[in-house]
């Protein structure tokens, strides 16, 4: 059976409706899950088997039988090591039906029909009794409902609903306890995800300030949290204001509340500064003797570093106070960690807030619009001066004193360096509120209201009038737009110069001018895992999992490239990068595909786990913008991403020979094509044999 589908597309702007397979959902679900990448997690898996041993080995010395309740099962997998540990039955519940299925079918392939019985239903709606889905109460707790924040994906409400209705008093539980730890730091690189920071501009007039309006200044931000590889952020890049703090932790084996609640630490600050970031992350301990740990710490707070355990699933916090707070060495603070069911924020208070009644903070909302429109890693991209001294100079060049500029960009700040450099009079497209009223705040806050006419509509409805019945003789993006997930999703713009030529006056400039699309074939240090195979994990046969994944990834979306912040993800290239399409925007987009063909020789030794895809922009002949690598990979190979942008990743289904052939490089063929009716690209790779999918 089919259905549709409709989908907004991100490079051409259009609504489209697609025939899609009924299961279509399920299996973007299954192809973009953690569940490899948990499998892989030796550690994890280790310390739950540990803490599961133990927890059977004490019900069992009490004369007891050994009844497991296991919430979010999954694979299946930590029941069956229940049972193996000697567990009397297992309760396995799982939601996801899909995943309820294939747990029914490893939990037979490994022989364990008998003693586990999987449940498709939420925990909540789980019965008791002589009819119900369990015929009475666990006494051993297993889960794992945590995310990076520990309890985003609601974990509170359900070990409070469990300990209510599903397993006995004092029962046993595994893990036993999570801790939540935090650390207080000031960090510019960090604080200009969070704050717009003022922006130079150096005109012939001398040097023009951007400045934040004060209610972006004063705004407390997103409540969401920043999850991030933490270990991946260079020590140099922020200042320890604290010590690791313990702040808040659940005992999982008694009854759990959701409901919103504070915790204080006080502590004295090792170092005067700026307080304006908070890192977090967690542990759970599998014992009640806190001997089987599992800890999400970054390299700095581990026990033992060279023991790192890299994961995806579990990554670690970055928070942002409301304003950054200047703080003293060795003056007492309070830093207070909030949360709600699926929440966590903090806030720094100079008094304990028992002490002053304030024990709990609202949790912040975006009063801004900024947090809305941008996210973290826009923050930061605006923020480069680097960045906007390259587009300042490339103006320069193109920009004439009489020039009438339109600027097509989301919340951009390109049509206000327009006008610093001189540009007679300037539009700009925002067809969103939100972006429409951010910029309004900005250009008020600069005193340009009058200066910059904002456009609130889609480009492809502009009208003569709308520009007074001028002609454009700049049209300018940056490219950036808040639906574009892969790289060239923001060729949208060229969609856009062809959907305004007719406002455009003779011999009018586009810039970018052109872009052009890159790719690289890489080894990934850790990436690979969220997609390599499993087969046997633990001692368990888990490839009915593998073939899931496999499956799943045979539909259509599922077999596109994936974004990938390749900053946190270190990787080592294996060839040259290499240009493979070019997109002239000195033009329309053209009516029939632009299609390569080409090889890349692999000329450096070790495995090659996928293809790196990014576009590059070319805002002059002289000046060009890259998404992705940043300057030639080392000798070695290690690369240099742009860290404001994520980059396309097509992982190969077999990872290549690690050795370079004596005879030569191996070679990989690729076939790329730009499909100008959907705005899709599509790579197709082969060697020889050795790659079976085309991606």
């Amino acid at each position: 059976m089919k259905v549709f589908c409709g989908r907004a597309n991100p490079t051409t702007g259009s609504v489209e409706w697609l025939e899609e397979d009924e299961h279509y959902d399920y299996h973007q679900e299954i192809a973009r899950s953690s569940y490899a990448d948990m499998l892989h997690d030796k550690d994890r898996n280790m310390k739950y088997y540990q803490g599961i041993r133990a927890a059977v080995s004490r019900v069992k010395d009490k004369g007891q039988k050994a009844l497991v309740l296991d919430i979010g099962t999954g694979t299946g997998l930590l029941s069956m090591m229940a049972v193996t540990a000697g567990a009397d039955f297992c309760y396995a519940i799982e939601v996801f039906k899909p995943m309820a299925d294939a747990a029914v079918k490893i939990v037979e392939k490994n022989g364990f029909s008998d003693k586990i019985k999987i449940i498709n239903k939420h925990s909540t709606e789980v019965t008791i009794g002589p009819d119900g889905d369990m015929p009475r109460r666990a006494n051993i707790l297993i889960t794992e409902l945590f995310d990076t924040e520990l309890i985003g994906e609601g974990a509170l409400p359900s070990y409070e609903h469990a300990h209510r209705h599903l397993v006995q008093e004092n029962c046993e539980a595994v893990p036993h306890r999570a801790t939540v730890y935090a650390q207080l730091v000031e960090s510019r690189r960090m604080w200009s995800w969070n704050k717009l920071f003022p922006i130079r501009v150096q005109t012939s007039l001398g040097e023009q300030v951007i400045v934040p309006p004060l209610e972006l200044e004063r705004c407390p931000g997103a409540p969401s949290v920043y999850d991030i590889q933490l270990n991946q952020v260079s020590l140099t890049d922020f200042t320890v204001l604290s010590d690791v703090l313990p702040m808040f932790s659940v005992d999982f084996s008694k009854q759990v509340s959701s409901s919103a609640a504070s915790h204080s630490r006080q502590f004295e600050p090792l170092a005067s500064g700026q307080a304006q970031v908070v890192l977090s992350w967690w542990d759970i301990e599998m014992d009640p003797e806190g001997k089987i740990k599992c800890t999400m710490a970054p390299f700095w707070a581990h026990s033992d570093p060279e023991e790192l355990q890299w994961r995806d699933h579990w990554m670690q916090c970055v928070y942002f106070l409301p304003e950054e707070e200047p703080v003293v060495q060795g003056s007492a603070l309070c830093l207070v960690a909030h949360h709600d069911d699926y929440c966590v924020w903090y806030s720094l208070q100079r008094t304990s807030p028992e002490k002053d009644g304030r024990a709990h903070s609202a949790r912040p909302v975006c009063d801004c619009q900024a947090h809305l429109l941008w996210n973290r890693p826009r923050f930061g991209e605006i923020n480069d001066q680097n960045r906007t001294d390259q587009y300042v100079q490339a103006l320069k060049t193109v920009l004439k004193p009489d020039g009438v500029c339109l600027c097509v960009s989301d919340g951009s700040l390109l049509s206000m360096l327009a006008h610093h450099l001189g540009a007679e009079q300037v539009f700009t497209i925002e067809n969103s509120a939100a972006s429409h009223r951010l910029m309004k705040k900005i250009f008020k806050a600069n005193h340009l209201e009058d200066k910059i006419n904002i456009i609130e509509k889609r480009p492809e409805l502009l009208t003569p009038a709308d520009l007074e019945g001028k002609k454009v003789s700049l049209l300018l993006g940056e490219p950036f737009f808040t639906t574009s997930l892969l790289p060239w999703h923001n060729l949208y713009f060229w969609y856009v110069r062809t959907a305004v030529d007719r406002h455009l006056a003779p011999g009018a400039v586009v810039m970018p001018q052109a872009a052009s699309l890159h790719m690289m074939v890489v080894e990934f240090r850790d990436l690979w895992r969220i997609r390599s195979p499993c087969g046997d994990c633990e001692g368990f046969d888990v490839h009915i999992m593998d073939d899931m994944i496999k499956h799943a990834l045979d539909f259509r979306e599922s077999k596109e490239a994936e974004p990938h912040p390749l900053w946190e993800y270190p990787c080592c290239s294996r060839s040259v990068p290499q240009q493979i399409l070019t997109f002239d925007f000195g033009q329309p987009v053209p009516l029939q595909p632009i299609c390569a063909e080409g090889a890349i020789e692999l000329r450096r030794p070790g495995r090659s786990h996928g293809a790196v895809l990014w576009m590059e922009y070319h805002l002059t002949p002289d000046s060009t913008v890259s998404t992705g690598l940043l300057k030639p990979a080392e000798d070695k190979g290690y690369c240099c991403w742009n860290p404001h942008c994520k980059q396309a990743v097509y992982f190969f289904n077999t990872t290549l020979d690690p050795r370079v052939p004596p005879g030569g490089p191996q070679t990989i063929t690729y076939t790329v094509e730009f499909h100008p009716h959907t705005g899709d690209v599509t790579v197709d790779f082969t060697l020889s044999d050795a790659l079976d999918r085309g991606c």
